[in-house]
Parts: C-alpha cells; sequence; structure tokens
C-alpha cells in the first residue's frame, strides 16, 4: 500500500483506538491514522482531509445511533469505504450494516492479525464480514423497503431524523443544525415522503425498528 494511505479510526473508547490503531500500524506502518471519537468530530475531520482511504466506524459513539452514522457517511462521503467495527455480532446486524453500504464489518472480539487481515481485503477494494455468518438470509420485504427508502436520505435528512428520534423539537434541531425552523420542517416533510410515514413519531419508530436509530424516548409525539 502507498504511504500516502490514511485510515480514519471512529470509537470512544481510547482503549480500542488504541487497539486499533496497532492493528493497522503492525499491517501498515507507513500509514497515517487519525482517530475521533463522535460523528461530529469526525464530520469535521472529513471537512479538513483531502484524502481518507477507509474509516472504520463504530456504531456507538455519541452523534451515532445504530446504523444512522453508516447512513450518514454513505450518503455524505460515497467514494470513502466504510468498515463496521462493533461488539455486536448478531448476524441480523452485520447483514443489514452490508445491506447500507458497509464494506466490512469486523467485531471487536477478533484478534490484531485478523483486524489486520480484515482490512488488508477492503483496502485492496473487496468486501469481509466474519466466515461463519450467513449473509445469504434476505429480509422480509416491509424491512427490506424501509432500508432502502432510509437510504434515499440526505446527510441533512439523517442528522433531523437522529434528533427527532432524541425527542429534539424543531427549534431545537434548528439550533444544532444552525438553520433556520423552516428549513427544518421541510427536511422533516421531506423524511416523511421518503420513508413512506404521515408522522415524526411513525418515522422515528420506522427506523428505530431497524436499528437505525434509537428507540424512541417515551413521550415522543
Amino acid at each position: 500500500m502507498s504511504s500516502e494511505t490514511t485510515i480514519v479510526v471512529a470509537d470512544d473508547h481510547p482503549l480500542f483506538r488504541g487497539a486499533l490503531r496497532g492493528a493497522v500500524g503492525a499491517m501498515l506502518p507507513e500509514a497515517r491514522i487519525v482517530e475521533a471519537s463522535g460523528l461530529d468530530a469526525l464530520t469535521a475531520l472529513l471537512d479538513r482531509e483531502d484524502e481518507v482511504d477507509l474509516i472504520l466506524l463504530d456504531l456507538t459513539m455519541p452523534g451515532v445511533q445504530g446504523f444512522s452514522g453508516l447512513i450518514y457517511l454513505r450518503a455524505q462521503h460515497p467514494a470513502i469505504p466504510v468498515v463496521i467495527v462493533s461488539a455486536n455480532e448478531d448476524p441480523v446486524v452485520i447483514r443489514r450494516a452490508l445491506d447500507f453500504g458497509a464494506a466490512g464489518f469486523i467485531p471487536k472480539s477478533l484478534d490484531i492479525d485478523e483486524i489486520g487481515e480484515a482490512i488488508r481485503q477492503v483496502l485492496a477494494g473487496g468486501t469481509w464480514a466474519p466466515p461463519d455468518i450467513a449473509l445469504s438470509a434476505s429480509e422480509d420485504k416491509e424491512t427490506a423497503d424501509l432500508m432502502r427508502r432510509l437510504a434515499t436520505l440526505t446527510p441533512q435528512q439523517v442528522r433531523v431524523l437522529m434528533m427527532l428520534s432524541e425527542g429534539l423539537l424543531n427549534k431545537q434541531i434548528a439550533y444544532e443544525l444552525s438553520v433556520s425552523e423552516a428549513t427544518v420542517k421541510a427536511h422533516v416533510s421531506a423524511i416523511l415522503q421518503k420513508l413512506g410515514v404521515e408522522s415524526r413519531t411513525q418515522a422515528v419508530i420506522a427506523s428505530s425498528r431497524i436499528g437505525a436509530t434509537l428507540k424512541p424516548p417515551a413521550g415522543v409525539a
């Protein structure tokens, strides 16, 4: 691999970021490794980095809810491969991550050598998933349709949907995203249309059902 290879490790646990840095460094000693501990830090990093070859993304860190971070990155930075690195080894989760566009899924239980080999395979243009996971099982029609609809959301619409699932009001979302309330309302309307639902609550429940966002807090209306 070229000495220009840049790999981003996005995980909120410093010890595991260190372990991944070690795995990558052992395989690609000339690689440049940069770290992010949350989605905001990751998006800021990607805005200032000209060329990133791979993102190693945890499913649970600040700003990321289920597959929302992956969906956001695939929409905002479609040219950068994303590999999920997670303690969750549920076959359904692994399959859905790949269906949402992940280039690979690395369980955190793998040893350093196995993690390094998985990363090598993805950097070479391939995909990687645990060999003992049956990836041929298909989703039911309703779930598959919802996943397809979620994948059509723009990056900003994904951020709005995440905030809706946290129970934030339009004015709070507008403040967080530095946009007008009218813009937020337009995003919400587009989200409802794309997901084929009639209310914010239905949108949040639908996306949480397949792990795309958090389960809605009690009292979300």
